[in-house]
């Protein structure tokens, strides 16, 4: 399995966060704290023969 590195920024403090996605996953949503101030981000992404197509990360819904 050949995980595929992302790198963001935390929609809440701006930090850069890095995420490893499965490839073999086609379309996945969860939720991920923020590994620097905790904050639950919406993590979303889509993968088409082995390429990421889609990648989107927001607020948790609820949150400031």
């Amino acid at each position: 399995m050949n995980l595929q590195e992302r790198t963001f920024s935390c929609p809440y403090c701006w930090e850069p966060i890095s995420v490893f996605l499965d490839p073999s996953v086609r379309e996945q949503t969860y939720v991920e704290d923020c590994e620097v101030c905790c904050r639950p981000m919406n993590i979303h992404y889509r993968i088409q023969n082995g390429a990421v197509v889609s990648f989107d990360v927001r607020r948790a819904n609820g949150q400031t």
